[in-house]
């Protein structure tokens, strides 16, 4: 860890609770489109971040740093989407990347040299994407004027607006068609693929009803299950709508005010071959029996009332008798990867799975954190990660907005260490800037980083732990619908 001492709780927490009240890149559903405006920082955290650089405890502004075992390939700056960039997908040698403005096609068959094949101007935060067969999938989690993608924001509180899901087909990557929209309950956070032959169920997560919000009503304690006919798209449909919570989740803490209440899911993450669900659902961590999609059913929930404030989205490792879970503190736009905040808050928390069939349950086994502070101008958190495939170990490359990309080991899941990192210095050195790592996800040998402000990072990992992952390859990834590697 770097050394000194960078960041003041009472400061911390105001910020945290400054950033849940608005922006994009915050945990609670943001009603526009555009990126938080820069807030500042005290003098004294201001001085600190100077120092801290001068030392050399933290990299300059904008400066990039990163591990000996860490090459840094290529980056690929905004184009004419200029959103906040969000999700990774990939298929074949193209790599799809939301943006609050849209989305970008990407053909990475030579990943030092990714080209843009494509851009796809259709606003609506916060783009979660992904892709099966000639499908496309984006959420819609602000709320519109409609289902176009000429639409403009407009109320939720307006019986008319409109949020949920877009179908594009991509048969032609360079000419993509926007074939469908299916309009869901509070909207599309983000979503996750469990296909199922014909078919492909889209489990929609979305959260913070309001009374006042005619698409949107309180009690809200569950899924959207949306069903795409492969062969017809347009007749993209909501199936259903799955209750997970009956008795309302965790009822949030009026003493702590971080700790979110369980109005809904953040994130689930599909594991097809072993029928599984992991769900990171605000206050709440659970388990689903996915045996029959269209009705997926709870097995166990956990929850950590003393250091998780956020569930926010969930990882199998290969076996499938793991889950990380991820805590997002702050929402993402609070600088949170400090002394004052410790090392198990906005972590990784490791679960293992305990019993067979019905009676499986999640057991805590300990938190994951990256080892370097960052600086107050910083918003750094835990987000999302996926495997790096070596059998017989469990890697994980993941995304810490500001914070960078870290790899780290949890094959003992007692004592979890990093093996690998990459970051740049702050965005701004006098106020925190929202910005940094979205998504660092691989495929193929190779790191891929959507930068929310720097746009898109390659990234090569050349060391003994991770370089059996090189053999494997993939015909299609998404994160959240999790592969079988090794059969």
């Amino acid at each position: 860890m770097r050394p000194g001492r960078l960041g003041v709780g009472a400061a911390v927490l105001g910020l945290v609770a400054a950033v849940f009240a608005a922006g994009p890149a915050t945990a609670v559903p943001d009603p526009g489109d555009s990126p938080t405006a820069p807030q500042k920082v005290t003098q004294r955290d201001q001085e600190q971040t100077k120092k801290a650089i001068e030392k050399g405890e933290i990299p300059g502004q904008d400066e990039i740093v990163h591990s000996d075992n860490i090459t840094h390939l290529a980056n690929v700056p905004k184009g004419a989407l200029q959103g906040t960039n969000s999700d990774l997908a990939f298929q074949g040698k193209y790599a799809f990347a939301g943006n609050y403005d849209g989305f970008t096609v990407y053909d990475v068959s030579k990943p030092a040299k990714p080209k843009v094949v494509s851009q796809v101007l259709c606003p609506g935060s916060q783009n979660d994407i992904s892709v099966s067969g000639n499908l496309l999938f984006l959420s819609t989690d602000s709320s519109r004027s409609d289902d176009s993608c000429n639409s403009t924001t407009q109320p939720a509180t307006e019986k008319d607006s409109w949020e949920g899901m877009k179908v594009f087909d991509i048969t032609d990557k360079r000419h993509p068609e926007y074939v469908a929209a299916v309009e869901t309950a509070c909207g599309s956070h983000t979503h996750t693929l469990v296909p199922d032959g014909k078919n492909v169920y889209i489990y929609v997560s979305s959260y913070a009803p309001d009374a006042s919000f005619p698409d949107c009503q309180p009690p809200h304690d569950g899924i959207s299950i949306v069903k795409v006919p492969r062969k017809a798209p347009h007749k993209a449909h909501l199936d259903s709508f799955r209750g997970l919570f009956p008795d309302g989740g965790f009822p949030g803490d009026p003493a702590r005010p971080e700790k979110i209440e369980t109005t809904g899911c953040h994130d689930l993450t599909a594991y097809p071959k072993l029928k599984l669900v992991a769900g990171a659902c605000m206050g709440d961590g659970i388990l689903l029996d996915a045996s029959h999609p269209d009705k997926p059913k709870v097995l166990d929930r956990t929850r950590d009332t003393e250091n998780f404030a956020f569930w926010h989205s969930a990882t199998f490792n290969q076996r499938g008798d793991k889950v990380v879970f991820t805590d997002e503190l702050g929402g993402g736009g609070a600088p949170t990867c400090n002394e004052e905040v410790g090392d198990e808050k906005g972590a990784d928390g490791i679960y293992e799975l305990k019993g067979k069939g019905s009676d499986r349950k999640l057991v805590f086994k300990s938190y994951y954190k990256i080892p370097r502070h960052q600086a107050e101008t910083e918003n750094c958190v835990a987000h999302n990660g996926s495997l790096i495939p070596v059998e017989g170990r469990d890697i994980m490359v993941q995304a810490w907005y500001q914070g960078g990309v870290s790899v780290w080991d949890f094959t003992d899941s007692s004592s979890p260490k990093e093996i690998a990192y990459f970051e740049r210095g702050p965005l701004s050195e006098t106020s925190l800037v929202g910005g940094g790592s979205w998504s660092a996800y691989y495929y193929n040998g190779h790191i891929y980083s959507n930068d929310m402000a720097k746009g898109f990072d390659v990234l090569r990992i050349d060391d003994p732990r991770t370089d059996p992952a090189k053999r494997v390859r993939l015909g299609e990834l998404n994160v959240q619908t999790q592969p079988e590697y090794f059969g």
